[in-house]
């Protein structure tokens, strides 16, 4: 959830609040022009020197502030509700829209370009942007919302220097394996056998121990769609507890996983195998150590929430795992 934290001191000290929704009056909170530094989480925020979101405004993107460019003078915020992930702005050379017109779509110096200082009206199509009155983010700046369309920009007029789309904050991911739907295969795989012979007419004693040290990996991963907004390097958390009750793996009930990689985790396991004391007449006892691959697939529904909006994807979760060991015994007549 998006969301600001004010604090009455610089570098976060002294009293706080914090804020999910806007805030139209600070005076109303106790926390009127007292604000010398502030975090957020999500979304950007707008600041604003009057009550009502009037005066003098700043922008703050998701990040630390412990100190201001405006000390003790904030009486009102309101938080950016815009989807950001796909930003336009039309910008007009006359006002209510008229003359010539550049569409924006990422970020832009006008300095270098033939509309420096002309806009007088604009339209946002998405997203939300700020607009500087110097070229390189400097002098006043003036917030432009989508459906708040601006015909006329007063003392604004012919001083757009510069154009930038704000950006929300960094996504999170709330992974759900859906076990119901899971697919699963396996097999068992002869590692190593050991013979117990026994050629008399007799049962005979026949007492043996060995132990083995074998070596198994398990490895998870996640796939993910080929037109997902997960970006490179994003991570997540998976509970995998069930499949690992299931298959009795040595690992924790959870594990992160990072698009772009897998997790692999390999455990060497010692292994002791008795022979029974006692070999029937005329038989040949076999134990065979086997080694159980097992590979899961499960749909996995990936709920990324980016400020205030969230979109619904489907990955699918994988786990390969030959870490289980067992044994299997077997008496043919000889």
């Amino acid at each position: 959830m998006s969301k600001i934290i004010v604090y009455e001191h610089c570098n976060f000290s002294g009293i706080n609040r914090e804020f999910t929704s806007s805030v139209p009056s600070l005076v109303a909170e106790s926390f009127n022009d007292c604000v010398s530094s502030l975090k957020v989480i999500g979304n950007p925020w707008v600041a604003f020197t009057d009550v009502n979101y009037g005066g003098t405004h700043y922008v703050f993107e998701e990040g630390e502030y412990p100190t201001l460019e405006r000390n003790d003078a904030f009486s009102s915020l309101d938080i950016i509700t815009e989807e950001l992930t796909n930003p336009q702005i039309t910008l007009y050379e006359h006002v209510n829209y008229e003359g010539r017109s550049l569409v924006l779509t990422t970020e832009t110096n006008l300095y270098y370009g033939t509309f420096n200082d002309v806009a007088s009206s604009h339209k946002v199509q998405r997203g939300a942007w700020v607009l500087y009155e110097h070229a390189n983010k400097g002098g006043t700046q003036m917030v432009a919302r989508a459906s708040q369309d601006v015909p006329r920009y007063d003392w604004f007029n012919d001083r757009v220097s510069h154009a930038c789309p704000l950006k929300a904050g960094k996504a999170t991911i709330k992974a759900e394996v859906l076990w119901g739907q899971k697919k699963e295969q396996t097999r068992s795989i002869t590692t190593d056998s050991i013979c117990g012979l026994n050629y008399g007419e007799h049962e005979q004693s026949f007492s043996t121990e060995l132990t083995r040290e074998y070596e198994g990996s398990v490895t998870d991963s996640i796939s993910f769609s080929n037109s997902t907004q997960i970006t490179w390097g994003t991570s997540t958390s998976v509970d995998i507890s069930p499949v690992k009750a299931e298959h009795n793996f040595s690992l924790s009930n959870t594990f992160t996983v990072q698009k772009g990689s897998s997790n692999t985790r390999t455990e060497r396991k010692k292994f002791h195998i008795n022979l029974p004391t006692k070999i029937p007449p005329r038989t040949k006892l076999t134990v065979n150590i086997l080694r159980k691959e097992v590979d899961v697939k499960v749909p996995v529904k990936m709920t990324i929430q980016s400020g205030s909006h969230s979109v619904v994807e489907f990955g699918e979760y994988r786990c390969q795992a030959g870490n289980s060991i067992t044994t299997e015994y077997k008496e043919e007549r000889i």
